[in-house]
């Protein structure tokens, strides 16, 4: 059909590819994909690491050595059903935005959730609960909630619903996560990305380059036949566009709350 052999060089799934092109290859460190749903995959070195915390264990890549064997990295992948399709039910459903965009500001408009607590359970649950039976809910709704407070309480899910899992991976690896480098379209807005530093207490990355997915399968690409030389000299040549480190001052006391809302919605349809 294109008129010339085109030799496939490297294949990798999705997220494993974003791993590679964020340059996740050794234990402690992740990446997450804020798209429809949030995806979370943290290299674990080359043993296998079997989670009891409901995460994936998964091959993070195979790569032919020097010596024509295979050197083989292991992931735990926990997934996240809805996160950026909350943003789109706000915008599409609820009428409560006309883009995206106006999440952030709508959400530092305002000091507090408002005691409002939002669980994206539309589908159910994904890690670390795996519970199809859940349902969206927000809670703690008094006559002084504005619809600012609704918006921001949907940020901070998305940001829970990371830090849950984030929480399930330190439990499983004997090596804690530093850093969080992040893609997708949600990651665009600087409130979720500061939010998500603060309740994680660790830097989040965002690169110039948001599709770290198709970056990821060029760099294996390029690797494999010799475009490129070293992983590690692509990896250090990745153009950060900032990094939201954590405050110090940040409080994480309304974690539980959620969590507690969490657990109201679980086992909703029986």
């Amino acid at each position: 059909m294109l008129g010339a052999e085109i030799p496939i060089t490297a294949i990798l799934g999705d997220q494993q590819a974003a791993l590679f092109g964020h340059g996740c290859d050794r234990p402690g460190l992740m990446k997450c994909t804020y798209g429809t749903g949030s995806f979370l995959v943290a290299h674990t070195g080359n043993q296998i690491v079997r989670s009891h915390h409901q995460l994936i264990s998964t091959v993070a890549w195979t790569q032919t050595n020097s010596k024509d064997s295979l050197d083989v990295g292991y992931a735990l992948e926990g997934s996240m059903f809805t996160s950026g399709a909350c943003i789109q039910w706000l915008r599409d459903r609820l009428k409560l935005i006309k883009t995206a965009a106006e999440t952030e500001a709508m959400a530092n408009r305002v000091k507090d959730n408002g005691g409002v607590y939002f669980v994206p359970a539309f589908s159910g649950l994904g890690s670390p609960y795996w519970d199809m039976s859940a349902r969206g809910a927000f809670f703690g709704i008094t006559a002084s909630v504005q619809p600012e407070h609704l918006v921001r309480a949907v940020l901070e899910a998305i940001a829970y619903q990371v830090l849950e899992v984030v929480q399930a991976i330190n439990a499983s690896s004997s090596t804690p996560v530093g850093r969080l480098t992040v893609d997708g379209g949600a990651c665009e807005n600087n409130f979720l990305m500061q939010f998500q530093a603060d309740v994680l207490g660790i830097p989040v990355e965002r690169p110039i380059m948001r599709d770290t997915t198709v970056q990821g399968a060029a760099f294996a690409a390029g690797l494999a036949v010799g475009f490129w030389e070293s992983y590690e000299a692509l990896v250090e040549q990745r153009q950060i566009e900032r990094v939201f480190e954590p405050r110090s001052d940040f409080s994480l006391s309304n974690f539980g709350t959620w969590q507690k809302a969490v657990k109201r919605t679980l086992a909703w349809e029986e």
